[in-house]
């Protein structure tokens, strides 16, 4: 009897904005898998009964995007180191029937900048920018990387203070006033807030109080090149746009549900960068 198709997903609600079907899709193809990959909208009322019978409708795992990842990790029977320190699940797969979950933001954040910016973890110390559910794996991925002083920046000090009691030693908090002093002697700039999106012409903070060698990142990538990254990349500093995150964190889960750890490559990259332009 032939093997089954392997099947995997993406559910959120909304989901249809999701780029990571084209990914997984273009993979599925390069390395002629028999498999396939959608995504799934699931209302948050609905999404334990979806978990619990994906095994019974034949998947070995999927995605999970905004607004389930919390509730994706309360539903895993076990979660990885990641996920743990994240307190979120953004990948889900079986291990012998049992339902395990894992955080691959933190890796997508930290592939992509080595890729694009080697030697990024010996510039800290590092502002972050923002204080919602991405900043938890950009925190976690600069600890790991061994970044001692982390610098968290947010309109509501309160969320700060929250992160830096998660994460401990090394993690200070601040508010949007403080932003400018953080600056003059840090490294690597990373904003994971909202601002800047569709065409937003605020910017989170002002490169230009950055030093010479600072390097700067935003997890946004719609549009490509953020207000913010462009005024980094005017002061000549080295930027990194956020659409390496996407295609990095995806890996992991591609390789547990297919068996195949895939390659992000240039085509593909351009792939979804002319998908970008055509939904724009």
């Amino acid at each position: 009897m032939a093997e089954a198709s392997k099947k995997a997903f993406v559910t959120g609600h909304p989901v249809a904005h999701s780029r990571s079907p084209n990914i997984h899709s273009y993979w599925l193809a390069t390395y002629g898998i028999d498999g396939s990959y959608r995504a799934i909208d699931v209302a948050p009322g609905d999404f334990a009964e979806f978990v619990n019978t994906l095994e019974a409708n034949g998947y070995r795992g999927g995605n999970v995007t905004i607004p389930h990842k919390e509730a994706a990790f309360a539903l895993a029977t076990h979660r990885d180191d990641a996920a743990e320190e994240i307190g979120a699940v953004n990948t889900l797969w079986f291990e012998g029937g049992t339902l395990w979950g894992g955080n691959t933001d933190g890796h997508g954040f930290a592939a992509n900048l080595d890729e694009h910016a080697p030697g990024w973890a010996d510039n800290g110390p590092a502002v972050v920018l923002g204080a919602g559910g991405a900043s938890r794996a950009v925190i976690q991925a600069l600890i790991e990387r061994g970044i001692s002083d982390i610098r968290i920046v947010n309109r509501t000090l309160a969320r700060a203070q929250e992160l830096r009691d998660r994460f401990g030693a090394g993690i200070s908090a601040h508010g949007i006033a403080a932003t400018g002093e953080l600056l003059a002697d840090a490294g690597l700039l990373v904003n994971t807030s909202a601002l800047g999106m569709h065409g937003n012409e605020g910017l989170s903070a002002d490169p230009a109080r950055l030093p010479d060698h600072a390097i700067v990142t935003d997890i946004i990538y719609v549009p490509l090149e953020t207000p913010l990254l462009a005024a980094a990349k005017a002061r000549g500093l080295r930027t990194v746009d956020g659409l390496g995150m996407l295609l990095h964190q995806a890996v992991p889960g591609f390789e547990r549900w297919f068996g195949i750890r895939p390659e992000v490559t240039a085509e593909l990259r351009q792939m979804i960068v002319a998908d970008l332009g055509a939904k724009e």
